[in-house]
């Protein structure tokens, strides 16, 4: 079977034929979460029910446990100084890696009530978070600890950490999930992976005043599996992961074509030293492959 699938000609200018796709390592239960990070020439990745983070060193190959335990975590991205923004299900917040090497606490409350679980986090241009709250890390012990909710709904939310405004930006949506802005930030997509709705990735539209939510419409319809996380590049191409591979579509929602992966993909991100190395988590192992294709730029 080949590493592709091309079901519109604009896929083949986004790949490279002969780039094969590689695991890196295998042995997780379920890995989410891929952030590079430039400073360290590693990749970050979550083992969820493992409650561990992995590193993996680009410039070695070496795979290496970076903390255990770590509050579930799920997502991360970096924020504009580098530094590693978590999602944690354990400890229901949003955490950073401060430059003393600690784990510090950026937001883990809404209108007084702690958070469900945050899954996904994105930082905007102008510093403030992005974070959706579906209930995963609460719903059993697997990937986080048994409890209520004490908001009773999962939000997508803004946290502006100057002021220590956080505010809910998306509500109505099951299971919101993965999310990340468009390349010039008037677009902010989520995904929604609900068993009861139809999994898909919602397209909202962003305010002038770059802090509210308009419009909604939906992007893209899970054809298998559902949509997790996903990252956007320079281009606006949305890459996406799916029960059948990483799926890229351009920016008008047409679906250009297929990576293939072997195993259920979870989540991406954009790596190496030219930023042309897509990395995935898929259920057990984190794999890689070169593109024709670099992360977007803030603006």
């Amino acid at each position: 079977m080949s590493d592709y699938d091309t079901f519109d000609d604009r896929f083949g200018s986004l790949i490279i034929g002969s780039a094969a796709l590689e695991r890196l390592w295998t042995g997780g239960r379920w890995v989410e979460g891929p952030v590079y990070v430039p400073a360290a020439k590693a990749v970050l990745w979550s083992d969820i029910p493992e409650d561990r983070l992995m590193r993996y060193d680009e410039t070695s190959g070496a795979v290496s446990v970076f903390e255990h335990p770590c509050g579930y975590h799920n997502g991360h991205t970096l924020d504009a100084f580098g530094r590693v923004v978590a999602c944690e299900h354990g400890g229901r917040r949003i955490s950073r890696l401060g430059f003393n090497g600690r784990w510090e606490t950026v937001v883990d409350r809404f209108d007084g009530k702690r958070l469900n679980s945050p899954n996904d986090v994105v930082v905007k241009s102008d510093g403030s978070l992005w974070f959706s709250d579906p209930s995963y890390g609460i719903d059993s012990d697997y990937e986080g600890h048994a409890a209520d909710s004490e908001i009773g709904a999962c939000n997508v939310y803004r946290h502006d950490p100057l002021t220590g405004e956080t505010t809910a930006v998306v509500i109505g949506i099951d299971r919101p999930n993965g999310l990340a802005f468009s390349p010039d930030e008037r677009i902010l997509y989520v995904s929604d992976t609900s068993l009861s709705d139809t999994p898909a990735i919602h397209a909202f539209s962003v305010a002038d005043d770059g802090r509210t939510l308009g419009k909604d419409r939906v992007f893209a319809i899970a054809e298998a599996g559902f949509f997790d996380g996903f990252r956007l590049d320079r281009a606006g191409n949305l890459w996406t992961s799916g029960g059948d591979g990483v799926r890229v579509y351009a920016s008008d929602g047409t679906l250009l074509g297929r990576i293939n992966i072997p195993e259920t993909v979870s989540n991406l991100c954009f790596g190496g030293p030219k930023r042309n190395r897509l990395y995935i988590t898929a259920t057990s192992s984190l794999y890689a492959v070169f593109v024709r294709a670099v992360p977007a730029d803030r603006p």
